[in-house]
């Protein structure tokens, strides 16, 4: 694999020409005709797509209208909610909610099922499509039944991905789907290209999962394709089928990209004609001269089985690699536990190792990624005439969606399956963030699913509980089922991979799904459950913040798991103050507690109390901002909205991961007012931070003027915000005197500061 340090122009899909001085020269000779860089640069798949659906009429300011929107049932009551509370009338474009997370309706009583009845009256009522639970996974149904050539799709799932079908799609926090809802649009600079370009055919043996982790190792740490587009080209794409492609495309997410897109050719067209949608088919190039402002060049014979070891889909290795030094990559791993964990819990992989081989625990195959049919059939090939044995090790298999399971049950996959002790379930992506198939404590997973966070499988390191996971390939899972849970790259067994050909049956949907086919009736009650609760009030941005530091945070990546984890806390996400009673619970306890204690403050104030009785810490603090400035005149008879009270919190890199925004907004509801970072790992979450009216502050790395528990007073604030103010001057409380440093809040456009000064994006549509 070989990542170019320029550009390089794409000529006739089949030859790549890297950015050099002597570029243009080159180009010339190879095509006749000069062409310049940004005129190449619009030949890219991409920048089609994206002018068709930007409506701003200037390229670099997108201003994009999707197609359609999809939704899960962890985020679609907030989203819903929120739209509600701005106004929402009718879904403007198709809108489907699929009921794959709180699916087993088997934590807090009713409390899922009311989701699922408030998402199906939703649907009637506002005109949408719904989804029951166990029918597909989100994307899987998204791809069956959405996706299109050259459209755009928008989801409240990081995963959002369906590039190998020629759709560009974004996983973004639910206030975005919510501007689409209200016929807003998203808006964001146009965005690098970086091409894949792939030549070559996978060995016997690898699958979409290898050539994903490999991708994955060789980007994540360089942010190569950060907040970019990756759009896979080159002759090797037709050696892989729809499935293989699919497998890798969805795994993109983990690279932290923007999108992704692929050529397109007849095996794409075939999928749409199987899918009983031919009409959907577009085919898709590059221009003959195409430019991208990086290029990911991929041999794909050279792929060998990978593993993600713990605790991050770029933590990879060749099977082959592991295996050969295995104690001492245990060893780094349990290394990373005692960082991830603060030490709270001790992580034991080196006992997983019996007569010099690595004995795991735990086989799933699930979801989005792993739960495709080829996927499914591949496994069943390796395993069959096998026995997964009767000691720990056990095999779990999930089909991303009936019609796939029903296909699988007539070709006899599943029988395959379940003769060798695995068992076979419905659609559900439970084991894909803690919600199925947890582990014992110290347990090891190898999972064809798309994360392996700290306690993403559902160990809860509060309560002494670790287990740990590592991403692999459904065909190398199948060749350690086959050798009874030690650990084996499918290119070690001789298997007969039959490729049974796949028929899509979508009468189940037919039958179960209701699609309103876009019609509103507003006759329909919205059936509301006892836990689905509204947004509490926010207030505006006040023209003074005083923030306390209530949590500091210096892991390399903190992803959204540990600011709200995944798990169980699935079924509190339809009511934010039962919700917010789990940020950060994993890795700081404390911070829930901290939080509450400085909002007394602000709930004072906005009661019309006097703040520092309601919370004393506060008064020698006001004492000191006070004597440096004493024209803000603070106390009795100040106007409202002069002086806010609240949190915030540090971390390095935080926002890697999931695109739910309740890692925003439950900061928010407890009284959060800003994050401050070196960084942000996803613009997903940056912007999940502007939507709940948090200000998103950066710090330069190793700067750090203030420590946790310490008092941040920001004099005029709103002012700056007005002003867009890219530098902040802010002030460290340090005893009796205070402490001028530095925060920088980046680029924003006019609506996000407009969000930030409303407070959050429910009262701006208000407004």
């Amino acid at each position: 694999m070989k990542l170019y340090d320029s550009g390089v122009y794409l000529i006739d899909g089949s030859r790549l020409v890297a950015d050099t001085k002597d570029a243009p020269a080159e180009v010339k000779s190879l095509t006749g005709t000069e062409v310049t860089r940004e005129q190449a640069a619009e030949q890219t798949i991409a920048y089609g797509i994206l002018k068709e659906h930007n409506i701003s009429g200037n390229m670099e300011k997108l201003q994009i209208k999707f197609d359609k929107l999809t939704s899960h049932d962890i985020t679609f009551v907030g989203i819903i909610q929120t739209a509600r509370a701005s106004g929402l009338e009718r879904f403007p474009i198709p809108y489907v909610l699929t009921n794959c997370h709180n699916s087993l309706c088997a934590v807090g009583g009713t409390i899922n099922e009311d989701d699922h009845m408030f998402g199906l009256t939703c649907a009637k009522r506002y005109g949408g499509i719904y989804v029951p639970p166990h029918q597909a996974v989100i994307h899987q149904f998204a791809r069956e039944m959405l996706a299109g050539g050259g459209r755009m799709i928008l989801g409240s799932d990081s995963h959002t991905r369906y590039g190998a079908l020629g759709t560009m799609a974004v996983g973004e926090g639910g206030p975005e789907l919510v501007k689409q809802l209200l016929s807003r649009t998203y808006d964001i600079d146009m965005p690098d290209v970086v091409g894949v370009y792939l030549t070559g055919t996978p060995q016997k043996g690898v699958g979409p999962q290898d050539v994903a982790l490999a991708i994955i190792g060789e980007v994540f740490d360089r942010g190569y394709v950060k907040n970019k587009v990756m759009e896979f080209v080159g002759p090797g794409v037709s050696n892989l089928s729809v499935d293989f492609r699919i497998g890798v495309d969805v795994m993109t997410t983990e690279t932290t990209c923007l999108s992704s897109i692929w050529r397109t050719d007849d095996a794409v067209r075939e999928f749409y004609e199987i899918h009983g949608r031919a009409e959907d088919y577009r085919e898709l190039n590059p221009g003959r001269v195409a430019y991208y402002n990086g290029m990911i060049e991929i041999d794909l014979d050279e792929i060998k089985p990978m593993i993600a070891m713990p605790f991050h889909p770029s933590n990879t290795y060749t099977i082959e690699e592991l295996n050969r030094n295995l104690m001492d990559i245990l060893d780094d791993c349990e290394k990373r536990a005692k960082v991830s964990f603060d030490g709270a819990v001790e992580l034991d992989l080196k006992s997983k190792v019996r007569n010099g081989r690595l004995y795991v625990d735990q086989g799933i195959i699930a979801g989005c990624a792993g739960g495709g049919f080829e996927n499914i059939c591949d496994a069943a090939d390796i395993l069959k005439g096998a026995s997964i044995g009767p000691d720990e090790f056990s095999l779990s298999v999930y089909p991303a969606s009936t019609p796939i399971y029903m296909e699988l049950v007539k070709n006899g996959a599943v029988a395959t399956l379940m003769q060798t002790g695995a068992i076979v379930k419905t659609a559900f992506c439970g084991p894909c963030f803690g919600a199925g198939d947890t582990p014992a404590n110290n347990a090891f997973s190898i999972r064809h699913s798309t994360r392996n966070f700290p306690n993403r499988e559902g160990s809860k390191v509060q309560n002494g509980q670790v287990a740990s996971v590592a991403l692999m390939d459904a065909r190398s899972i199948a060749a350690t089922a086959a050798n009874k849970g030690y650990l084996t790259a499918a290119t070690d067994v001789d298997a007969v991979y039959t490729k049974p050909k796949y028929f899509f049956d979508k009468t189940i949907y037919e039958n179960r799904v209701f699609d309103s086919r876009g019609v509103a009736d507003e006759s329909v009650e919205i059936q509301l459950g006892p836990n689905i609760k509204d947004w509490p009030a926010m207030s505006a941005l006040p023209e003074n913040l005083v923030l306390k530091v209530v949590s500091e945070i210096h892991d390399p990546v903190t992803t959204t798991d540990e600011l709200i984890p995944s798990g169980e806390t699935s079924s509190f996400r339809s009511n934010p103050l039962g919700l917010a009673e789990f940020a950060l619970s994993r890795k700081d306890p404390l911070y829930v507690g901290r939080a509450k204690e400085i909002q007394k403050a602000q709930k004072a104030l906005e009661a019309g109390s006097c703040p520092v009785e309601a919370y004393e810490e506060l008064r020698p603090v006001m004492e000191a901002i006070g004597r440096a400035f004493p024209d803000k005149q603070f106390g009795e008879g100040q106007k409202p909205g002069t002086l806010g009270f609240g949190s915030t919190i540090f971390a390095v890199k935080p926002g890697d991961g999931s695109a739910r925004e309740q890692a925003a907004s439950c900061q928010k509801v407890l009284g959060g007012w800003a994050n401050i970072a070196n960084e942000y790992a996803t613009k997903r979450y940056r912007s999940n931070l502007i939507n709940w009216g948090m200000l998103p502050f950066i710090i330069p790395e190793g700067e750090l003027p203030f420590h946790n528990l310490d008092y941040l007073f920001l004099p005029d604030i709103r002012k700056a915000v007005e002003e867009k103010r890219s530098e902040i001057t802010a002030y460290v409380v340090d005893g009796a005197k205070l402490r001028q440093f530095s925060l920088k809040l980046g680029a924003m456009t006019d609506d996000e500061r407009e969000i930030i000064l409303k407070g959050c994006l429910i009262n701006y549509y208000r407004a």
